[in-house]
């Protein structure tokens, strides 16, 4: 990988956590990626793991910027579990576009630390698949070949 040149936004608020402008509760940072205490902590421990250069949302990661804030993630998961002996499970949670409940347009990951099933963290999926035939399938399918062989 070569040498990494973060690009910050002035008027995104992670840019400015990144930059120091705004304060954070830091639980971790490295050239890469920094992860932070979510203001609304759904759960105690809820962190935030962003890359230290502006981007959007997954879409707009190259491999490298993918391969690096990707090798991080687990191990961050690994330690926000190891601080406290309750946490039996975790969600990891990427938002994407303001339809997928996006609402800081500089990529993200949340690691929900969970305590049990009733700590007031909830997602729900429908079961959708009357919905989606073989064409869908197929449609898919194509576009995750072409688009892994670009």
């Amino acid at each position: 990988m070569t040498a990494f040149e973060p690009k910050l936004d002035d008027d995104c608020i992670f840019c400015k956590i990144i930059k120091g402008d705004i304060p954070s509760y830091t639980v971790y940072e490295d050239d890469m990626v920094k992860a932070f205490l979510d203001i609304s902590q759904g759960t105690p421990g809820h962190t935030l793991v962003i890359p230290k250069t502006h981007v959007p949302d997954i879409f707009a990661y190259d491999t490298d910027l993918a391969s690096a804030v990707f090798a991080r993630i687990p191990k961050i998961a690994r330690a926000v579990k190891a601080s406290d002996d309750k946490i039996i499970g975790m969600n990891i949670v990427n938002n994407n576009g303001s339809v997928a409940y996006q609402s800081v347009f500089h990529s993200h990951f949340h690691l929900i630390p969970r305590y049990s099933d009733k700590d007031d963290f909830r997602m729900i999926f429908k079961d959708n698949s009357k919905n989606y035939d073989e064409t869908d399938y197929t449609k898919l399918q194509n576009a995750i070949k072409t688009h892994l062989t670009d």
